[in-house]
C-alpha cells in the first residue's frame, strides 16, 4: 500500500532512482525506525513525499499536462493561483480539471492529483467496501469547502472559489487515501472527526496564506503529530474511573 500511495504522490516524469530513494525513505524512516508495521506515527508515503519535495524540488514540481505524458511541462492550477492570482484561473473549466484534462496549458500535478474524478471513484469504492470510514474524507473535504467559501465570499478577487479548490490538487487523494490510515489516525470516532477537521483547516490555511500552493501533505502530517494528544483527550473513560 505504501508503494502505491508513494507512486500517486509523485509526478509522472519522476526518474526511477527518485522513486527508489522515496521508497527507501518511506520504509526506513517512515516505518521501520519506529518498530515496523503498525507502529509508525506518520504516514510513510507522506514522509517520503515531503523528503523528496525538499531534496529534489525541481523534479518534484515538473508536471505533464493531464494524462498526456508526452506533452510539454505545464503549471498546476494551484501553482498558477499562488503565483499569478485569481485572475489567472478564472477562465479555467472546472469540469475538465476535475476529470483530469489540461485547460489552456494548465493541468497536471502528481499522478494522484491529475484526475479528482478517478480518485473520488476509488475513494467511494473503499467506503462501499467498508475499508475506510466515510466521515473522515467527508469532514475533511467539507471543511476545506466551507473555509475557502468564506474567504471567497469575503473577497472573490483575491480568493478562488471553493469549487476550484475541490477539483484541483491532492485534496481527494489525501482525504480518501492518506488521512484514513488506520495506524496514524485517532482511535475514537470523536477523535477521528477532530483529526479530519484539523486536516481541512490546515490545508485551507496553507492554500490560502502559505507560500506553498498545496497543503494536504503538511496538514495530514501535522495532525498525525497530534494524534496521541487527541486520543488522550477523547478516550472513553472506564465506568467508575
Amino acid at each position: 500500500i505504501t508503494g502505491l500511495l508513494l507512486a500517486l504522490n509523485l509526478p509522472s516524469s519522476a526518474p526511477w532512482w527518485m522513486c527508489a530513494v522515496g521508497a527507501f525513505i518511506a520504509m526506513l524512516f517512515g516505518k521501520h525506525i519506529f518498530g515496523g508495521l503498525g507502529h509508525n506515527p506518520f504516514n510513510p508515503a507522506l514522509i517520503a513525499r515531503v523528503f523528496l519535495l525538499l531534496s529534489f524540488p525541481t523534479l518534484m514540481t515538473t508536471w505533464h499536462q493531464g494524462f498526456n505524458v508526452d506533452a510539454l511541462s505545464c503549471a498546476t492550477p494551484l501553482g498558477m493561483l499562488k503565483t499569478e492570482g485569481v485572475s489567472a484561473i478564472q477562465n479555467l473549466d472546472n469540469w475538465r480539471l476535475f476529470v483530469g484534462l489540461p485547460v489552456n496549458g494548465v493541468g497536471g500535478g502528481s499522478i494522484g492529483e491529475i484526475s479528482e474524478l478517478a480518485v473520488l471513484i476509488g475513494g467511494l469504492l473503499l467506503i462501499a467496501l467498508r475499508i475506510i470510514p466515510f466521515f473522515i474524507p467527508l469532514i475533511y473535504i467539507v471543511t476545506v469547502f466551507l473555509f475557502t467559501w468564506i474567504f471567497h465570499v469575503y473577497n472573490p478577487s483575491l480568493y478562488a472559489s471553493p469549487v476550484f479548490h475541490m477539483v484541483t490538487g491532492g485534496l481527494f487523494l489525501g482525504a480518501f487515501f492518506m488521512a484514513t490510515d488506520m495506524v496514524t489516525t485517532p482511535i475514537t470516532v470523536k477523535g477521528k472527526m477532530i483529526y479530519a477537521l484539523g486536516c481541512g483547516l490546515i490545508t485551507s490555511l496553507i492554500r490560502l496564506f502559505g507560500s506553498y500552493p498545496e497543503g494536504v501533505s503538511f496538514a495530514i502530517l501535522i495532525m498525525e503529530t497530534l494524534t496521541p494528544t487527541i486520543d488522550k483527550i477523547t478516550k472513553i473513560k472506564k465506568f467508575g474511573a
